[in-house]
Parts: C-alpha cells; structure tokens; sequence
C-alpha cells in the first residue's frame, strides 16, 4: 500500500509538471518560426519576440510562485516574483494591442503600465498598497491589490474593440483567429475566478495567454502573406498595363517616321535621330513600374509632339507646366495628347493640344486639354487594344500613386482630362 501511495504521489507529481512541455513547445516553437519568417514587418516581428520573451518569463513566473508558496517560506523573494507577474500581464496585453492596431497614440495606455507597476513594486517597501506575503506564507492584498486586473480588462476591452474593427474592415476568414483568442481569455478568466481558485503550477490564464499569443502570430503571418500576395498581384497588372502601352507608342512612333520617310526624307531623319536620342535617354522610365518625375514625362511628350507636328502643320502642342516638383507614373502624359492629336485635332485647321500643371492644396493637378472633336467617353473606356485605354491609364495612376482621372468631352467642341496626383510628402506627415 505504501509502494502504490509513493506511486500514485510521484505520477501526480509527472502530471503537474508534464503540462510545461507542450506550453514550452509553443513557446520555442514561435520564436524560432517568428525569426525566420520572411512577411512580417521588423516592427511587428521585434514585438512578437518581446512578447514571447514575456510569456515565457510569466511561465517560469507561475511556476516559481507556485513552488514558493509550496514549499519554501521565503516571504520577500515570493513577494519579488509575484510582483514581476502583475507587472507584465497588462504589458502582455498592450503589446497585442500594437499588433492588432495601426499607427495608434497608446501614452495613455503607457502610462496605465507604469501606474500598475508602481502598485505592485510598492510592495516590495509597504504592504498597505498593493500586496503582501504574510508570515505563514499567504498571499494577502493592500488597498489596491486588484489594480492589475481593472488594468488588464480594460486594455482587453481596447484589444476587442480593435479586433471587432479589424473584422469588418478585412472580412477574411482568417479575421476568426482573434475572435477565438478573446473566447480563450475570457473563458479561462471565468474559470479561475468562478469555478477553480486555487494556486495551481500554471494558471488557466497562463495557458490561454500561450496559446492566444500563437494564435495572434498565425493571424498576422496570414494578413502579410495576404498583403504580399495582393502587392504582386498589383505590380503584375501594372507590367501587364505598361507592355501594351509600350509597343503601341513604339509603332505609332515608328509609323511617322515612315510616313516622314515618303513626304519629307530629310525631316524624317533629323527625327530619326531625335527619337534615337529619346530611347537611349528614357528607354528606362518606359520599362520600369516606378514613378518617374513628372519633368521626364514631359520631356518625352514634348519630343512625340514634336515628332507629330512635323507631319501635321494644323497642330500645335502647348505647355504651361509652373508646377515641376512631383513623381507620376511613366507614360501618363504623353497617351493623353497622342489621344488629342490621333483622334482630336487632326480634322481641325487649326487644332490645339494644352498641357498644364497646377498646385492644389493636397497634391498637384495636370491638365490635358483639346478643341478636337470630342468623343463619347463610355466608348472610349471600352476600346480595343488597338488604342491606348484610357481606363489603363487611370488604373496605372490610381494603382502607383493614388491618384484620379477625370474626363471631360462635348462632341465637336473638345475634350478636357484632370488628373490629380495626391502630394505624397503631405500624404506621409498626416499619416
């Protein structure tokens, strides 16, 4: 009977501390996994591993207190250790909060921190404020012994808050993951406090907390991934965008040196040449998804026009560009007035092309402005590849840079097209 009582003693003894491996296994397993994954921001990656640092040491934090209270009277290093968990429990809970949340002001919320962890640090000097061990080992609190947990609660009501916002802002699945991280904590709160108080190796909130901070490094990694993923998806389509642009003005380019060629050979060679001179000198602005300056844009649009006006005496292309000091997608301008001339003001006597640039107070407008023969807009967004889209060209700007594209046009009195580019410095100081 003694050997089956010693064996049943030493089983409960594996079984209490057995439970550590798995919660161990989570928490190495996360930091190894953080390190190495290639989605997440440095920002976001640096608070995952301080986070998991701190619940790691709120693990050790639990089983030291258990073991004191247990069996050591050793009043003033218990008090040391329970001390360090009140402290970091909330700060567990404000770094999810960074995670979840976006560019978000938290000094209140810091200083709500140093509140708590001025409580329970007193306790290291006065037992009246926040806690004290006694003299037969028992845990009693001062006047504000339950500091931590009104703390606590109400940076997870924020963290809801947040999470709730995230939901329907995302509608994703993987928005779920957060949902089942506020159930675990919640559920384990209501556990300890209503069904189960006492002193155990590692508590109920400890375990969710493991778990939840997992969880919440599984949603992140899938929101990044899912971001990433869209950036590609976005840079393909602006390739896909500047390869049918591209070859159309190539060959409308070439098209007037060819026709150059029959009516004037000696123009058509100082063109040739000054078209040899634009691709050696903008070959790359044409080839690259980027934003170029907006004083390259109209350097290549001036040497198109040029190279049109040579062909067609009855056009003219005019500029009034004050403005000069801001990035716009690479071949903006220069399909606008290709547009005006090839389908505009090629018919009139005297047809003119107005190109302008002006400061608004958010970011800069260009205006590409005809007195063509106008067109019906609906048609045009829907024209073949056989013309350069003007629903390309808005895509392009609204995809590289946030900008707009408005198109006005009257038939037989001209065409009048806005595009506003955001200010970008102004853009990143609001931001």
């Amino acid at each position: 009977m003694l050997y089956g009582a010693e064996c049943n003693k030493g089983d409960t003894m594996y079984t209490k501390y057995v439970v550590l491996v798995p919660l161990l296994l989570q928490i190495i397993g996360l930091a190894f996994v953080v390190i190495l994954d290639p989605y997440i921001q440095k920002r976001h990656k640096k608070i995952m591993l301080i986070n998991t640092f701190l619940v790691f040491s709120l693990l050790v934090q639990n089983v030291s207190e258990y073991i004191l209270s247990k069996y050591f009277g050793m009043s003033y290093i218990r008090t040391i250790v329970a001390a360090y968990g009140y402290c970091i429990r909330p700060l567990i809970i404000l770094l999810l909060i960074y995670i979840v949340g976006e560019n978000l002001r938290l000094l209140p919320l810091w200083i709500m921190i140093g509140f708590n962890a001025a409580v329970y640090l007193s306790s290291l000097f006065t037992d009246k404020i926040g806690f004290f061990i006694s003299e037969d080992n028992d845990f009693e609190r001062g006047l504000l012994g339950f500091t931590c947990y009104y703390i606590s609660a109400a940076l997870f009501v924020f963290l809801i808050y947040l999470t709730f916002r995230e939901v329907r802002k995302s509608k994703k699945r993987e928005s779920l993951i957060p949902v089942f991280n506020i159930i675990i904590i919640v559920g384990s709160v209501a556990f300890e406090v209503f069904f189960d108080r006492q002193l155990r190796l590692v508590s109920y909130l400890t375990m969710a907390v493991v778990s939840s901070t997992l969880l919440y490094y599984i949603w992140l990694h899938l929101r990044f991934v899912r971001e990433h993923e869209q950036a590609l998806m976005a840079e393909q389509r602006i390739q896909i965008m500047m390869s049918q642009i591209q070859p159309h003005f190539l060959y409308n380019t070439l098209s007037t040196i060819q026709a150059l060629c029959r009516i004037d050979p000696e123009k058509a060679f100082v063109i040739t040449e000054r078209f040899g001179s634009y691709l050696r000198q903008n070959l790359d602005s044409l080839s690259q998804p980027n934003l170029i300056p907006v004083t390259k844009e109209l350097e290549n649009t001036k040497i198109y026009g040029e190279i049109e006006q040579v062909r067609f005496d009855n056009i003219s292309v005019e500029y009034d560009t004050p403005e000069k000091n801001f990035m716009i997608p690479a071949l903006t301008i220069q399909p606008l007035v290709e547009n005006a001339i090839r389908h505009g003001i090629r018919s009139r006597e005297h047809g003119i092309v107005r190109v302008s640039t002006s400061k608004t107070s958010n970011g800069f407008d260009i205006v590409v402005e005809d007195n063509g023969k106008g067109f019906d807009i609906e048609m045009a967004e829907q024209a073949d590849n056989t013309h350069i889209g003007l629903r390309n060209i808005r895509e392009r700007i609204h995809s590289m840079c946030g900008g707009t594209m408005q198109i006005e046009s009257k038939v037989n009195i001209g065409t009048r097209i806005t595009i506003h580019i955001p200010d970008r410095k102004e853009k990143l100081h609001r931001a």
